[in-house]
């Protein structure tokens, strides 16, 4: 239960209104809102699925992130971060913020980095000294890429999954296309499946060391 102190510090309306995706989403951030009083650093990130990608790096790394005092905030979708930022202004001032963001919502993220004081980065280079990383073009293609289509469909073999993704492979829409493309939409075409497989193929990559360079880098930051 939320102490009167996080209470004033995160009202009602950071839950009303500013958050997007499912119940699951929701649940999640108000979790996560309810431990930043007592936070060393908080990381922002854009939903769940990235939580668990953290998460799982972090475990694989043998690193505890709950118990380094570092939260991770799923927002429920990039073009919250403002909001988000805002609301952990009141926080003490040794308290860190960091991030983790796509590619198309870097132009979101400096703007909201921006407009609440907290930098004006101007480019990656600047956003990453202030503790935010971008992920190219997403986390599920970061991810793809590192291990190869190879791994990534050897990975869905052992989960039961190969047979659903060659089906989706014979699609008009997609056939011919090149494998990793068809990785990419099939794991984003379920979110359920796309917040399984973030703390599976994290596990893999943590075991090949092939860890992608935003979450490796973020980890390295925190």
């Amino acid at each position: 239960m939320a102490t009167t102190r996080q209470a004033d510090a995160f009202p009602a309306d950071a839950l009303d209104g500013h958050l997007g995706g499912n119940g699951a989403s929701i649940r999640a951030t108000a979790r996560a809102l309810a431990k930043v009083e007592s936070a060393v650093a908080v990381v922002l990130v854009e939903g769940i699925s990235d939580q668990a990608a953290l998460e799982t790096a972090a475990m694989g790394r043998g690193r505890d992130l709950e118990a380094e005092g570092v939260v991770i905030v799923p927002m429920g979708g990039a073009h919250a971060i403002g909001h988000f930022l805002a609301r952990l202004a009141p926080l003490a001032p040794g308290v860190r913020r960091a991030g983790l963001c796509d590619m198309r919502e870097e132009v979101v993220f400096r703007r909201g980095l921006e407009a609440t004081e907290v930098g004006s980065p101007r480019t990656r280079s600047d956003m990453e000294r202030l503790g935010f990383y971008v992920c190219v073009k997403d986390l599920e293609d970061e991810l793809i890429r590192a291990l190869g289509a190879a791994e990534v469909e050897a990975l869905f073999d052992s989960q039961g999954d190969l047979r659903s993704f060659r089906s989706f492979q014979s699609q008009p829409a997609w056939r011919g296309r090149p494998p990793e493309a068809q990785l990419w939409r099939f794991l984003r075409s379920s979110s359920r499946r796309n917040q399984r497989y973030a703390r599976l193929l994290v596990e893999l990559a943590v075991a090949r060391d092939r860890l992608p360079r935003p979450l490796d880098a973020l980890l390295t930051h925190l």
